[in-house]
């Protein structure tokens, strides 16, 4: 059993800014392209940044509505993922999950997530 531990949401004004972290095993994280999602109230799941497997480089790829504000990033020695979100907006209110991503699909149970909560 894959897991998947999101932690570093919280409450923050509209203009701040939060990273949030994911960790899970060495194995799956170097080998696997990880994304971040977000799922709001009464929305769909969304794919909002991810980040390819080590081995291909570390590619990033960004959700429009996010591209300029959110960095994704790992930390090798730690097997943690980041999201680094600035200038966030009322509308990145959600809770954020991590993943793993095979053929555009995720690859595991789901974690518990955080929720960001921005206030206008």
């Amino acid at each position: 059993q894959v897991q998947l531990v999101e932690s570093g949401g919280g409450l923050v004004q509209a203009g701040g800014s939060l990273r949030l972290s994911c960790t899970t095993s060495e194995m799956l994280f170097r080998f696997n392209t990880m994304g971040w999602y977000r799922q709001a109230p009464g929305k769909q799941r969304e794919l909002v940044a991810r980040i390819s497997s080590i081995p291909t480089g570390g590619i990033t790829n960004y959700a429009d509505s996010v591209k300029g504000r959110f960095t994704i990033s790992r930390d090798i020695a730690k097997s943690t993922v980041y999201l680094q979100m600035n200038n966030l907006k009322p509308e990145d209110t959600a809770v954020y999950y991590c993943n793993g991503i095979r053929l555009g699909a995720p690859l595991w149970t789901w974690g518990q997530g955080t929720q960001v909560t921005v206030s206008s």
